[in-house]
């Protein structure tokens, strides 16, 4: 689903079309109303007996309305992709892009609700008081280190789905890539020497990921914009105080204590995985030069990547990923997180375990291995419609083997109840498009008058 068009003429129609649809998303009712009467049934008096019912059991509410299938995108807009601080009302564009993928790629009824919050404990209170109305919330665009105590304070306190795509989704779609890149170089995951340049939200949750999939905490190192990550670094206190997470893997991880720069961690090493600063000339050909032979490179910024990945190949990379559709293996938080809902949310799940994205990595890269493994095909992309449903019942189907869902259900009717959920979705728009109900652009509307 990417696009040839020039930076600025996409900023242009951004713009354009923005102020000519007024947003990208509303809310359509999905019950018939034939006549007034309808709302004796669907408001009042009618409504009465099913508040009464969700009165003595709380979780007839997934069964009684939407709440099964409503998430919130929940940002406070403090570090917004490419844009950083930018604040909750400049961030609602991107939270309204966010909800769009979810309902056409997922069927996920997701609303989007940029907050204005003080700080993570406010944050945190603003996400509990809304549970009542949700099936699961994705928190979106929030600064770290604050991320990573919202999302674990959150997944503890609550009974729904707690996300956070820029830790969870990432780390799940590097490990999918991960598994194919590593099949296709005859590597193993627990054999290899894994370097994780950029020590953010998505390097440190897709290191846990990774380790607890069976990647050797020893081998694995990080690398931040101070250098090597380890527990002799002159500022360990500092993050133990400042960052704990971080701080965490850097005694967990790197048991051979390297130290020093990029090139020093990436000496022999299988893997390089870069989250760090757009490039390119970020990571240098003479960083690749000194890994492993036919190594494998995930250049994961945006715009630009650390590094082009013609440059990359040059230097000796074998299978190399970047986050731009414009190049070969694009590593794309879209073919997992509208999945990974759907299947939580037909479960009605209480949680996503990292388990459960493990397992959902392992579909995708499953997926990828039927479809036809080569260096420039590691993951599917969002055009690979039936890679959607398999994962949300893959995810279905773990949520009930760890005791996680509120409703049971074969593996056969999890991809139905998906596949049917997401081709409804797809249908409808189609429709509202077809009767102009949704209309053309201004461009495609003036060329056709």
């Amino acid at each position: 689903m990417g696009s040839e068009e020039a930076p600025d003429d996409l900023s242009r129609k951004a713009l354009e079309y923005s102020a000519y649809y007024a947003g990208k998303i509303e809310t359509v009712p999905k019950v018939p109303v034939r006549s007034l009467d309808d709302f004796s049934v669907w408001y009042t008096p009618g409504v009465a007996a099913v508040s009464r019912k969700i009165e003595k059991e709380a979780d007839l509410s997934f069964e009684y309305t939407n709440r099964w299938n409503t998430i919130a995108v929940l940002t406070d807009g403090s570090r917004v992709l490419g844009l950083g601080n930018i604040g909750p009302e400049a961030s609602l564009p991107v939270m309204e892009g966010k909800a769009l993928i979810y309902k056409y790629l997922g069927g996920v009824d997701a609303i989007p609700i940029p907050i204005r919050a003080s700080g993570e404990d406010d944050l945190i209170r603003t996400a509990e008081a809304l549970e009542p109305a949700l099936g699961g919330i994705n928190l979106e665009d929030i600064a770290s280190p604050k991320c990573f105590g919202v999302l674990e304070r959150l997944r503890e306190s609550m009974k729904i789905p707690v996300w956070h795509d820029d830790q969870q989704g990432t780390a799940g779609v590097i490990l999918a890539a991960l598994y194919s890149a590593l099949e296709l170089t005859g590597r193993h995951l627990n054999q290899s020497k894994i370097v994780l340049f950029g020590s953010g939200a998505a390097n440190i949750a897709a290191a846990r990921l990774l380790i607890q999939a069976g990647a050797s905490a020893g081998e694995t190192i990080l690398v931040d914009s101070k250098g090597v990550l380890h527990s002799e670094r002159e500022d360990i206190d500092q993050l133990f105080l400042k960052n704990r997470w971080k701080y965490d893997m850097a005694l967990a991880t790197n048991s051979s204590r390297v130290k020093g720069t990029l090139r020093d961690a990436l000496k022999d090493a299988d893997v390089l995985i870069a989250a760090a600063t757009p490039g390119p000339d970020v990571v240098k050909s003479e960083d690749i030069s000194v890994m492993k032979a036919n190594p494998v490179a995930f250049l994961l910024s945006n715009p630009v990547p650390e590094m082009w990945p013609q440059d990359a190949m040059k230097a000796g990379a074998a299978i190399v990923a970047t986050g731009r559709s414009d190049f070969p293996n694009q590593v794309n938080n879209s073919v997992l997180f509208p999945a990974v809902f759907r299947g939580a949310l037909d479960v009605r799940a209480r949680t996503i375990s990292d388990t459960m994205v493990i397992a959902a990595a392992q579909e995708l890269a499953k997926f990828s291995k039927e479809k036809g493994l080569s260096e420039t095909n590691i993951i599917p992309n969002m055009l690979d419609w039936n890679v959607f449903p398999a994962v949300a019942a893959t995810i279905g189907e773990q949520a009930q083997r760890e005791g996680l869902a509120r409703k049971a259900g074969s593996r056969s009717e999890l991809l139905e109840k998906a596949q049917s959920t997401m081709e409804r979705s797809r249908r409808v728009l189609s429709l509202l498009m077809e009767k102009g109900i949704i209309r053309a652009p201004p461009e495609d509307s003036a060329a056709g008058k």
